[in-house]
């Protein structure tokens, strides 16, 4: 009796493990993937299109969130105006209810604190004018599959809308995140708003006592002071000598996804590099990498970034959402009575020492052994791509980190 009982509970529990690492390992369906890598195509034409704006210091955004939110649109959207949301997705032959589940696994998928050990706070808002009425349906389902809750408030009260906007981003993000945005220049729109903390937690964790004050160089005759972290380990490694830039590539905690930096030499306006930045490029530059030793030293800064997507969205072809006359968002209210006046997208991310223990059996061995140095303390382009899906969940440049001006020797 003991011995059956014994057995039974043997094959329960692995029963149980067997459950556990299939929902962990659960493969993502067809749409999911296919949102999956469109999102990944996006990723670039956005990010090129905002690196010619003008004075745009540091870029951060979030491809597979961008894509959700373009996955609201549609969801409110009739006729041409989800039709166009839908091509921008380059997803016009999928269904609407797999485009709006697809993009929901994605995104439950790739920001899983459990399975990847990442603190990724996500939260989605869009915020209607006191003159409309959302349908109960759009309610529902802009939950359900984009965690997104509608909300109606008084743009004609602009100081009172930021404050509202500002103090609802700061709570969602445990306080990271202080500022979305500092005027509401429209007042009969609607407006959708991504709020985001994120923190990598590296595969093998930085040394917390090497934390030392360093000069960045912003440009030739402007440095600033941050704090630098340091390491050495075997990471993929690409020493590109045609276009004079590095590339590493280091992992986050659980090895699902990774930190891809791209660096010029020297200090330079990054315009070069993001002319070559395509995802055929990158391809080319990761099928190079190889497991190298390197001695690491990084920023150890937050980056606190907004940026109104709503123009950037315009120019790849995102015509109708905000045209006041043609936009279609009756599934939001019921009439032809809205349209899109912004589209923020803000997102707090701090770089940090944090992370898996190191395997410190490789120190002092010939595996260490005349390192090569990366050591960014000039403008690079940065990338968190995920190993399972494909799909990029940030792309991003740090051009400017916060920190005190550093008078420039002569």
């Amino acid at each position: 009796m003991f011995i059956a009982a014994l057995v039974a509970l043997v094959l329960l529990a692995s029963t149980a493990s067997a459950a556990t690492s299939s929902t962990s390992d659960k493969v993502l369906s067809n749409h999911a993937t296919i949102l999956a890598n469109n999102s990944a195509t996006l990723a670039f034409s956005l990010y090129q299109n905002m690196a010619k704006e003008e004075n745009m210091a540091n870029i951060l955004i979030s491809p597979v969130v961008v894509a959700s939110s373009l996955g609201l649109m549609a969801l409110g959207g009739k006729a041409s105006t989800a039709s166009q949301v839908k091509n921008i997705l380059n997803a016009a032959k999928v269904k609407d209810e797999e485009l709006h589940s697809g993009l929901a696994e994605l995104l439950s998928e790739v920001s899983n604190p459990k399975s990847r050990n990442v603190t990724w706070k996500i939260s989605n808002r869009l915020y209607g004018p006191n003159s409309i009425n959302f349908v109960d349906k759009f309610v529902q389902s802009s939950k359900k599959h984009y965690n997104c809750d509608p909300t109606k408030i008084n743009f004609k009260d602009k100081k009172g809308a930021v404050n509202a906007i500002n103090e609802w981003a700061a709570k969602s993000t445990d306080g990271k995140l202080s500022e979305v945005t500092k005027d509401v220049e429209k007042t009969d729109g609607a407006m959708i708003i991504n709020a985001m903390f994120f923190k990598p937690h590296w595969d093998e964790e930085f040394h917390h006592q090497m934390v030392d004050d360093r000069g960045f160089l912003v440009s030739h005759g402007h440095t600033v002071s941050v704090q630098m972290m340091h390491r050495t380990g075997l990471y993929d490694f690409h020493e590109d000598k045609t276009n004079k830039l590095y590339i590493l590539s280091m992992p986050l905690a659980h090895k699902k996804s990774t930190v891809l930096f791209i660096m010029p030499y020297h200090v330079e306006p990054l315009e070069r590099l993001e002319k070559m930045l395509t995802k055929k490029q990158l391809d080319t530059w990761m099928s190079k990498l190889q497991k190298t030793a390197v001695a690491v030293s990084l920023p150890k800064v937050s980056m606190e970034v907004s940026h109104n997507l709503q123009k950037h969205l315009e120019e790849l072809g995102l015509t109708e959402v905000v045209d006041k006359s043609k936009a279609d968002f009756s599934n939001i209210s019921g009439k032809k009575d809205l349209y899109l006046s912004s589209v923020f997208h803000a997102t707090a991310m701090e770089w940090a020492t944090d992370g898996n223990e190191m395997d410190s059996s490789i120190f002092g061995t010939d595996k260490l052994k005349n390192p090569k140095l990366f050591y960014a303390d000039h403008p690079f382009i940065f990338l968190v791509k995920d190993q399972k899906t494909n799909s990029i969940l940030f792309i991003g440049r740090m051009v400017r980190p916060k920190g005190e001006k550093m008078r420039d020797e002569l």
